[in-house]
């Protein structure tokens, strides 16, 4: 049975973060150590990760084939944010903001967007606990404009992860599109100040 005081302290609340982790030999390490098992989760439910005899590797025609080429070309582009999320300031995802080539979209001014949620994880013990949720309000208010986020179909838990995400954030202002096996959900973000 809990005493009285224990019953009317405040639940420890959970402070969640980011940091840019493009200058941060630490940082880097503990994102290519996390990878493979991001790649493992994904696997699950995409239909392009595939099994090569060094292990999984993440669908072909990115940066390359092995788990670490693909992290360290994040940090060699220049229109890529790595960032890592903090929560209580240890370490327990990661994400990868993209500025996509303006090229890309030229034939559909539509589409045209300034930043692309390229990669997003948060470790297995860390989830469920709203840290993803605030991790991604405190990168939409970082980066503030036009967003894209896409999620395999079939990961019909990425896909409501998102969806509550950004209905939530946008006041439901946003629009989504099915296409080829991937749901996109495409918006505007401002500066916390902003808003």
């Amino acid at each position: 049975m809990f005493s009285e005081a224990a019953r009317e302290q405040p639940a420890h609340t959970v402070t969640v973060s980011i940091r840019d982790a493009q200058h941060s030999g630490a940082d880097r390490a503990w994102i290519r150590e996390r990878y493979p098992e991001y790649v493992e989760d994904l696997s699950r439910t995409s239909t392009n990760a595939r099994r090569s005899p060094a292990g999984l590797f993440p669908p072909t025609g990115e940066f390359g084939e092995s788990r670490t080429q693909l992290p360290a070309a994040w940090f060699a582009d220049g229109n890529s944010h790595p960032l890592i999320i903090l929560q209580d300031e240890r370490p327990v995802g990661f994400a990868l903001v993209s500025r996509p080539s303006r090229a890309r979209f030229a034939h559909s001014p539509r589409e045209q967007v300034d930043y692309k949620m390229a990669e997003f994880f948060i470790v297995r013990e860390g989830r469920r606990r709203g840290v993803g949720r605030d991790a991604a309000r405190l990168i939409f208010n970082r980066f503030a404009g036009r967003w894209q986020i896409t999620e395999f179909q079939q990961n019909q838990a990425a896909v409501a992860f998102w969806r509550s995400i950004v209905s939530e954030y946008t006041g439901g202002r946003y629009r989504e599109a099915v296409l080829y096996g991937e749901v996109h959900q495409f918006f505007t973000s401002r500066h916390a100040g902003a808003r």
